[in-house]
């Protein structure tokens, strides 16, 4: 499909609104949305992409919006960095739209020519992710901006799909909560590059700090031994502890993320984490396509032909769909 040069140089040249424009056609799935994201492409695969999950209340908002102003504002002497944030909010079931509760909670970013904000409603999409996400932080890449910073609804057990999506994942915890073993079971704290426990002002913090630490050091080895017999030091989470009403440990959490990405880029594993995203991405994008090609092929009454047959338990779902995905001569002999 044609798509108006001017909009994808204009995001690529950083401009707001056609960037705007841009992300809603991809967030509708319009044609002309995913035209401009196959040409915007090529300009992706510089940003940092950080995913920031956890449990619901744990203060994700108002810590995603204390690093966003430390990145803009360094106190360490390094140079401002762009940063854009996508918030993926709850679906409202009256309206379909995104509850733009984050939007209000980072009024402390409004007016930084450097931030950019965008709401999603993640459609009862599973992971907490909305499915065009990865469409909107490709266009945020291509638009230059240096930081991605992808916030999850805190759906609990689904959010590992943000590990699969980012270079650096956070995972936030707070005190008092009563989920540490929760997330331990679901294998929260496997996918996380960097442990944060905020609200750290609060009760019961110190046990909290040693439940992680006791589980960090259970599940990860010092070093990975290869077959040429040398070692490569493994990156273990650190657990961080941040205030983030009072800005109290951002600082610390901005240089831990630092680190992770210095950390990534010695070891290669920054394109370890590109090939795979984009092999995730890939295959699930065939499957799409498969699925689309095969229903378009296959005459809607021999599908309900079909699942009659499993209904009546005259064959299985497994012979069902081998009979389905047979090409059509065999599927009506002579």
């Amino acid at each position: 499909m044609n798509v108006k040069h001017d909009l994808v140089e204009s995001v690529v040249a950083g401009k707001r609104l056609p960037l705007a424009r841009l992300l809603t056609l991809v967030e509708n799935n319009a044609p002309e949305g995913q035209a401009a994201l196959d040409q915007l492409f090529a300009h992706t695969g510089r940003a940092h992409l950080i995913g920031v999950t956890g449990s619901p209340g744990s203060g994700k908002s108002s810590l995603v919006n204390q690093i966003a102003l430390a990145l803009r504002n360094p106190s360490s002497g390094k140079p401002a960095r762009s940063v854009a944030i996508v918030a993926v909010d709850p679906t409202s079931p009256f309206t379909g739209g995104a509850v733009l509760g984050d939007r209000v909670r980072m009024r402390d970013l409004a007016g930084d020519p450097g931030i950019f904000i965008r709401s999603m409603a993640s459609r009862g999409a599973l992971g907490g992710l909305a499915r065009a996400t990865t469409g909107v932080v490709q266009a945020l890449d291509a638009a230059g901006f240096d930081i991605v910073l992808v916030e999850t609804v805190g759906a609990g057990q689904a959010e590992v799909d943000i590990a699969r999506l980012a270079h650096t994942t956070l995972v936030i915890e707070a005190p008092g909560m009563g989920d540490d073993i929760q997330a331990i079971k679901a294998g929260i704290l496997e996918i996380a590059d960097i442990l944060v426990i905020n609200k750290a002002d609060h009760p019961g913090v110190d046990s909290t700090v040693r439940a992680l630490r006791a589980m960090l050091e259970l599940g990860h080895p010092t070093h990975s031994h290869s077959f040429t017999g040398s070692t490569t030091p493994l990156w273990i989470p650190p657990v961080l502890q941040t205030i983030a009403t009072q800005s109290e440990g951002i600082d610390e959490l901005v240089e831990a993320i630092d680190r992770h990405a210095a950390y990534l880029h010695a070891t290669g594993a920054w394109q370890a984490r590109d090939r795979s995203r984009l092999q995730v991405e890939l295959e699930q994008l065939v499957q799409v396509e498969l699925n689309n090609n095969w229903r378009a092929s296959i005459p809607p009454e021999l599908i309900q032909e079909t699942l009659a047959q499993v209904e009546t338990r005259q064959i299985s779902p497994y012979q069902a769909a081998k009979q389905l995905t047979q090409p059509l001569p065999e599927l009506h002999p002579g």
